[in-house]
């Protein structure tokens, strides 16, 4: 069994995914190759792999390397994990928006700086698919990069490749709701029809009782959304209901007024919303949702290297534990046959009906032996639906700017887009065409004629 991981030098994801590889007794001698092209970091992810290993006496084997092609030869599943001219790239998505009067609480799934960073990385991703098919075409794709739904998309439309997008946010909220609860993760079942970082809970069951009749109880209890949204900064004390209500103001609104329960962070659903992110709102301040700059994804990154760092040199001990990412259960759902119900990105089939079939949707899916599929069918109140269906829109033109290079298709995915186009038509094309510009070394695909 061979596991390769695109983007393996990562410092933020291969030390946890290693670790919940190695642990899963059904992926015992697992051939485990990290690729990346950069080589500075592989040393010590090979030296960390040994260390993780060893402590689990998984009797595996690792190879490092910078070839692309070599590292997919005989792979089963491919797991990526990238970002197409880090942070670099990043500052563009998040400076230019915010000079034409936008600002972004997290900028790489939705708006501005999701759509720039979409039409880098589609390109990379069907890069790697193009070579799967020549290298390991019956492998498994497990993406874990944003834009998740765009990417997705965008290796299922264009190759033969089966790609599947993994993401924490659904379970991160049902573990929320299990500690304000006081109850066990596993009994927090949702049912959910969206997409990356808008999923949807259209129902709740938690120890089988109605979750939804629940939350919106506890939302009463803090006085209502407005109360709620008054106590905004307030400090609450952690792992109470009270902090969960005040971390989810947002999503406990929408639940409010439309009937259903987006169920991510609130810096996440707030790029969906153009209502959100405002001069008035202190740019998401008064609903409790604070800006990521640049500057805090790097004190970030400098924290994972210094983790790494500390236990190669033995001052940390080694981190053994779960991590809770979905990669490693996928595995050895399809591997033992182990069904598993977990919330997976996947082409619509029937799963979310509000939305065009074989776009990417969120939803709870099936893992086995079978392979990987929806379980439900669910439909959303329409406010919802007609939110998803405007992101959808702007998704498939954003993937078909990414693969095709067209700069009219790409100014069209900018103004279409809730957030992004939201202001002057024509400061929106100029916005975009800045963006174009400021990442033009990382779109080979986009000419040098003006748009």
């Amino acid at each position: 069994m061979q596991v390769t991981i695109i983007g393996g030098g990562s410092y933020q994801w291969s030390p946890k995914l290693m670790a919940d590889l190695l642990g899963t007794p059904s992926l015992a001698g697992v051939h485990l190759v990290l690729a990346d092209i950069d080589a500075r970091p592989l040393p010590k992810m090979e030296a960390l792999f040994h260390r993780i290993n060893d402590a689990f006496e998984a009797k595996a084997t690792v190879a490092v390397t910078t070839d692309q092609r070599a590292a997919l030869d005989g792979a089963d599943y491919v797991v990526v994990t990238i970002s197409t001219g880090g942070f670099e790239s990043m500052a563009v998505d998040l400076d230019v928006p915010a000079r034409h009067g936008i600002r972004q609480s997290v900028g790489d799934s939705v708006g501005p700086g999701g759509i720039s960073r979409s039409l880098r990385n589609i390109p990379v991703l069907v890069d790697i698919a193009r070579d799967m098919e020549q290298c390991c075409p019956e492998a498994l794709m497990l993406n874990i990069t944003n834009p998740m739904t765009c990417l997705t998309r965008a290796v299922n439309r264009e190759t033969s490749v089966s790609a599947v997008g993994l993401c924490h946010e659904v379970g991160n909220y049902c573990l929320d709701v299990a500690i304000a609860f006081g109850t066990r993760w596993e009994a927090v079942q949702p049912t959910v029809s969206g997409v990356n970082h808008f999923p949807v809970v259209t129902a709740l069951d938690i120890d089988g009782s109605d979750g939804i009749a629940r939350l919106r109880d506890l939302t009463d209890e803090m006085g209502g959304v407005d109360a709620l949204a008054a106590s905004v900064g307030e400090q609450a004390e952690p792992f109470t209901r009270e902090d969960f209500a005040r971390r989810h103001v947002l999503s406990l609104t929408l639940l409010d007024r439309w009937g259903a329960l987006p169920a991510a962070g609130d810096r996440h659903l707030a790029e969906f919303l153009p209502s959100v992110l405002t001069e008035e709102s202190g740019w998401g301040a008064a609903w409790g949702i604070e800006l990521t700059p640049i500057s805090l994804r790097e004190e970030h990154q400098r924290g994972y290297i210094a983790d790494v760092d500390a236990v190669l040199a033995g001052d940390r001990p080694l981190a053994t534990h779960p991590s809770g990412e979905l990669v490693a259960p996928v595995i050895d759902s399809l591997l033992t046959g182990t069904r598993r119900e977990v919330p997976l990105n996947l082409p619509n089939v029937g799963q979310c009906p509000d939305l065009p079939a074989n776009s990417v949707v969120e939803s709870i899916c099936v893992v086995d032996a079978e392979g990987v599929r929806g379980r439900d069918r669910a439909r959303v109140p329409e406010p919802l639906a007609e939110v998803l269906r405007r992101q959808v829109a702007t998704q498939e033109l954003t993937v078909e700017a990414a693969v095709t290079g067209d700069h009219h298709v790409a100014l069209a995915a900018f103004a279409v887009d809730p957030f992004a186009g939201r202001g002057d038509l024509r400061a929106t094309d100029a916005m975009a065409r800045e963006l174009l510009a400021g990442t033009a070394g990382w779109l080979p695909q986009f000419d040098a004629a003006p748009c």
